[in-house]
């Protein structure tokens, strides 16, 4: 196995960090400004799906206002993918403390698996993610409290989970994004709105990150930011981060074609670039020997108690455990583990993301104040 790799820097430079320090710019009791947010009335974090910060500083051209800015990378969290990063923004918690750990994760007891992307009726999103929200904690100390996406997100078990006291906002395209954002921005003495845009990770999932048609969409991006910034109103912060970055792997390993890979694996979880691993009873060592030796060049192979005793997922709560995998497979490099039966679509994605390299893990901060 490789040296352990970066881990986030879950309590002092981490996207979890980011809801707590904006609860302590608002004034909300109990907020930890972890990240030294200047105070303010009125708070406006647009979160663009897929825009790594590395990506963004390549490519400044193409997103002239957002490099403009000042700013800092932060560390999304493991994995490095949607489902976490929105459950860390929204509850202000590392992965190991909200327990959405990737895009499909056990549910312990049933031997199933939960998509948190897609999730399943039969799951409770207010019991899976049982922790309060910052949004519930921000409009229980009288902050106005707005969440505008896409109207195809609302009342999901995903939004749920993660942005479960906020008045959601159905947004279907940049403009709507803007005026719900310019009208929620008024509403109180104190507001809080988020907004969130997924179009440039789906671009980079089908084209690839940096493509012409990534590069694109990134321009869009950067004039949504700048139109937000524009309607911000007096006394107001706008807050540009990410869920993640995105890579495109040259290099695939098929699972479904190598037996050796699925011996004693009994669910295969997470994604290509951030697998659990779920054993057979008593297979766990056998698996973990088999994926060392096949992939523990390219990717970072270890047990749940050696991922969890590195920090992988910050502090884990108990409960928590048993939806990390016995077994985890991070690629490192060009490399993607795939499963083209048990995932046909997301095997053929050009741009991915889940591990723990900078260019996936790191995520911007940029500030405009209109103070």
């Amino acid at each position: 196995m490789s040296a352990g790799p970066p881990v986030p820097r879950y309590g002092s430079a981490a996207l979890a960090d980011l809801a707590p320090s904006v609860l302590a710019a608002l004034g909300v009791p109990g907020g930890e400004n972890v990240l030294g947010l200047p105070e303010a009335s009125r708070i406006c974090v647009l979160v663009i799906d897929g825009l790594g910060w590395e990506l963004l500083r390549d490519y400044p051209r193409y997103a002239p206002y957002l490099n403009s800015l000042p700013g800092r990378p932060l560390t999304a969290g493991f994995p490095a993918t949607t489902a976490t990063s929105l459950a860390s923004l929204g509850t202000g918690l590392p992965p190991g403390g909200h327990g959405l750990l990737g895009v499909q994760v056990a549910v312990p007891g049933t031997g199933r698996l939960l998509n948190c992307l897609k999730w399943d009726d039969s799951v409770d999103p207010a019991t899976f993610q049982p922790a309060p929200t910052a949004y519930e904690r921000a409009a229980a100390a009288g902050v106005s409290v707005g969440y505008a996406a896409s109207g195809a997100y609302r009342g999901s078990g995903l939004s749920t989970a993660t942005a479960r006291g906020a008045d959601y906002l159905p947004a279907d395209s940049m403009g709507q994004l803007v005026a719900r954002a310019e009208k929620a921005l008024r509403e109180g003495d104190r507001s809080y709105v988020t907004v969130y845009h997924p179009d440039l990770d789906s671009t980079g999932h089908i084209y690839g990150a940096g493509s012409a048609a990534w590069r694109h969409q990134l321009r869009f991006v950067d004039l949504l930011a700048e139109r937000i910034a524009e309607i911000l109103p007096p006394g107001a912060v706008l807050y540009v981060t990410a869920d993640h970055g995105m890579v495109n792997p040259a290099d695939r390993i098929d699972v479904d074609e190598i037996g050796a890979l699925r011996e004693g694996v009994a669910q295969l979880g997470g994604e290509a670039r951030a697998r659990h691993l779920y054993t057979e009873p008593g297979a766990a060592a056998d698996v973990l020997a088999a994926w060392r030796e096949l992939v523990g060049d390219r990717a970072w192979v270890c047990a749940r108690d050696e991922a969890v005793a590195a920090g992988w997922f910050g502090p884990v709560a108990p409960d928590m455990l048993p939806r990390i995998g016995d077994v985890l497979a991070v690629p490192h490099g060009e490399l993607a583990i795939v499963a083209t039966r048990q995932e046909p679509k997301a095997s053929l994605m050009v741009g991915m993301h889940g591990s723990m390299i900078p260019r996936e893990q790191l995520v911007p901060l940029v500030t405009e104040h209109r103070l």
